[in-house]
């Protein structure tokens, strides 16, 4: 299986740069993964497609604003991107220009009022930083930080809260899981109010989520590792849909990727946390997971993968070439794909 079969077209304009006013009036794609079929309609009509009884799986992670930009004694810039926390105050973090940034180095945030020593680096070239500061760091880090946006959005984010769904609860991921950006308290609401049951999980999304595939044989590729957790009452909401008969819609492949790694042998959801770095490709067998929602995701990347995995890599790329002629809005703010 190679890097090439995943690649498709994509005019640089229909890559969205900013997010719609209104989250819920983006547009949404219906794939139907048996027979291929498209359709075209809103996402606030994404109720009309999820029946009574069936439970739409949230990803309840909060990005932190994980972009820090500081200065070296020498006032040369650096720019520290935090990854993963090791422990309280020690992260796991990309560093540019790296070349400024040798084991020893120092810099400092803000006047000072935050300062990293760089203390390791790590076979990727990843550098471990320590923080020392006065107060909260959290706090810090919301005054100091910028959002980590994709490097294929080129515009400044005037509001960082659209990088944030509207559940964000846990802080740890250094990217949004952007399927859930097209859902309002309002549209929730409605479909709660359908007898749809919700349950959250939490997987902290790290940005090997944009790291390229490199191999020419995608079976060579090595997945990041990302935290999660699965809380036993939303394990149980999950597992009671299961039994009597629903759908279980992951709302995202980060939520995919979270469920499928925590299924037990009789294919129940377990109640856990660990790290998951499941690579999931055509030729998988889902375990638990029925439908999809999810967005448009980059040529020849894990994601484009995964979704090809869920519906058939013919019917995908089919899929993506028609979102392209009808000039549909891709990536983080783009429109969305409901693969049913």
């Amino acid at each position: 299986m190679y890097l090439s079969d995943f690649n498709y077209e994509l005019p640089a304009e229909l890559i969205a740069q900013k997010p719609l006013n209104d989250r819920a009036s983006s547009r949404l794609m219906i794939v139907d993964k048996i027979t291929g079929e498209i359709k075209h309609s809103c996402f606030k009509n994404i109720k009309n497609y999820i029946n009574e009884g069936d439970c739409l799986v949230i990803n309840d992670t909060k990005v932190i604003p994980a972009r820090l930009i500081g200065k070296k004694n020498t006032g040369a810039k650096i720019e520290i991107l935090l990854l993963k926390r090791i422990d309280k105050d020690k992260w796991e973090t990309l560093v540019y220009p790296g070349k400024k940034a040798r084991v020893g180095s120092e810099v400092y945030f803000g006047d000072g009022i935050l300062r990293a020593f760089i203390e390791d680096s790590t076979n990727e070239g990843n550098r471990i930083v320590r923080f020392e500061y006065d107060g909260i760091f959290e706090e810090i880090l919301d005054r100091l930080g910028q959002m980590p946006l994709p490097p294929y959005i080129k515009e400044k984010l005037e509001d960082k809260n659209r990088y944030q769904t509207v559940y964000a609860k846990y802080d740890g991921s250094a990217a949004a899981p952007t399927a859930g950006l097209h859902f309002t308290p309002e549209l929730l609401d409605e479909i709660r109010q359908a007898k749809v049951n919700i349950a959250s999980i939490t997987l902290h999304v790290g940005l090997g989520t944009f790291r390229p595939v490199k191999e020419n044989n995608i079976l060579e590729h090595k997945m990041h590792s990302e935290y999660y957790n699965i809380e036993k009452s939303q394990a149980d909401i999950i597992n009671e849909t299961k039994l009597k008969g629903g759908k279980i819609i992951a709302v995202g492949t980060t939520s995919c990727r979270t469920l499928e790694s925590a299924v037990n042998s009789n294919g129940l959801l377990e109640a856990k946390s660990g790290f998951t770095d499941i690579f999931i490709y055509p030729g998988y067998k889902f375990k638990i997971i029925d439908n999809l929602i999810t967005n448009f995701h980059l040529p020849e990347s894990t994601l484009i993968m995964l979704v090809s995995a869920l519906a058939g890599r013919n019917k995908i790329i089919k899929a993506y070439e028609t979102a392209v002629k009808e000039r549909y809005r891709f990536f983080s703010f783009g429109d969305a794909m409901y693969i049913k």
